[in-house]
């Protein structure tokens, strides 16, 4: 069952600009869909735009007017059909935080994968690989002028969707989205967990993983009554990641309940994970950090990452508590120590 957190995404997007584009024959298809997740944004407090290229005809004049009527805060704007659609969106000299295009299938890799998230350098890099893109043979011309779009710094994110019920609420609310987002300036944050919002986010994020078999549970109860040992990596004020602060020792901590959202995998977000929990902890003077995993791609992060395939005598109680998983450790110079004055000197 798809879970949307309203109260920790919408902060994000309220007073910002979200437009859709979407074409003639998709609009038709799934005109009622399309109304309903607009109007859904609009009561949340978030501006939105919408492209399309309904012809201007007769026939065309009772969904034109329905549009009018069922979207009354939106800013309508028609291409006429001899018009290049995608060219006249990305040319449309306003500058939007969201550009969502809603097609038939999101963007897919030569496997036939969903892609979550791409940067403009990996569209550029990575055409080759893409699949049959979302279905749309005109669209592989266009990927070049999104990431122009972007790197212009007239669009922050843009999304490419499938349309369905629920698609863009789906997209811009849940920790799993529904499409494919390239953006270039992700904002990556590693904090504690504050709000019961923020806990069951982290329990959704660990419920996916535990279906794995790599992680062993932690219910609702057990996250909220220790949240204050729960981080997550938040990308652009969104959860995607968490990982538990577990204290072994006064030099030692160990990472534990470590998750990316799979919308964020392949993103490195597991090395800025990573890398900001040590650096956090070290400020707060531990210098040897640990962690069990049997998944094979935690395994290799922390080889990735300097940590080493060892089980320690002095770690013997911990690793007796997971005897046939694999401990990683690494190890850091301590914390330089304030010389003590000698006597008779201030």
């Amino acid at each position: 069952m798809v879970q949307l957190y309203l109260n920790e995404y919408v902060k994000n997007l309220v007073g910002r600009t979200v437009c859709i584009a979407c074409r003639e024959g998709i609009l038709r298809d799934h005109f009622n869909e399309i109304v309903a997740d607009i109007k859904f944004l609009v009561r949340k407090g978030v501006g939105t735009t919408l492209f399309h290229n309904l012809p201007n005809r007769f026939a065309n004049q009772k969904l034109l007017r329905q549009l009018e009527t069922r979207l009354p805060a939106t800013s309508l704007i028609r291409i006429t059909p001899e018009v290049d659609f995608y060219a006249a969106v990305l040319e449309h000299p306003d500058t939007v935080y969201k550009l969502i295009f809603l097609e038939r299938r999101y963007l897919i890799d030569n496997n036939g994968n969903k892609i979550n998230t791409l940067t403009t350098q990996r569209v550029r890099e990575g055409m080759s690989d893409f699949g049959d893109l979302i279905a749309n043979v005109n669209f592989k011309d266009t990927m070049n002028r999104l990431c122009e779009k972007i790197e212009a710094g007239l669009c922050e994110r843009i999304h490419i969707l499938p349309a369905a019920k629920n698609t863009i609420k789906h997209e811009l609310f849940t920790v799993e989205g529904t499409g494919t987002m390239i953006a270039d300036n992700f904002s990556e944050e590693l904090r504690q967990v504050q709000t019961d919002e923020e806990v069951a986010i982290v329990h959704r994020i660990l419920t996916m993983y535990k279906r794995t078999g790599y992680l062993k549970p932690r219910g609702r109860d057990y996250l909220s009554r220790n949240r204050e040992h729960f981080f997550v990596t938040a990308i652009d004020g969104i959860v995607v990641g968490c990982l538990e602060q577990k204290i072994i020792d006064a030099q030692t901590v160990e990472l534990g309940a470590l998750a990316i959202s799979t919308r964020f995998r392949n993103q490195r977000v597991g090395v800025f994970t990573v890398n900001a929990f040590v650096r956090e902890m070290t400020e707060q003077g531990y210098c040897r950090f640990i962690s069990l995993t049997k998944n094979p791609r935690l395994q290799a992060l922390f080889l990735q990452l300097g940590f080493k395939k060892e089980s320690p005598p002095e770690y013997s109680g911990r690793q007796n508590e997971s005897p046939d998983v694999q401990m990683f450790v690494k190890a850091l110079d301590p914390p330089d120590q304030p010389e003590e004055a000698a006597p008779g000197k201030i």
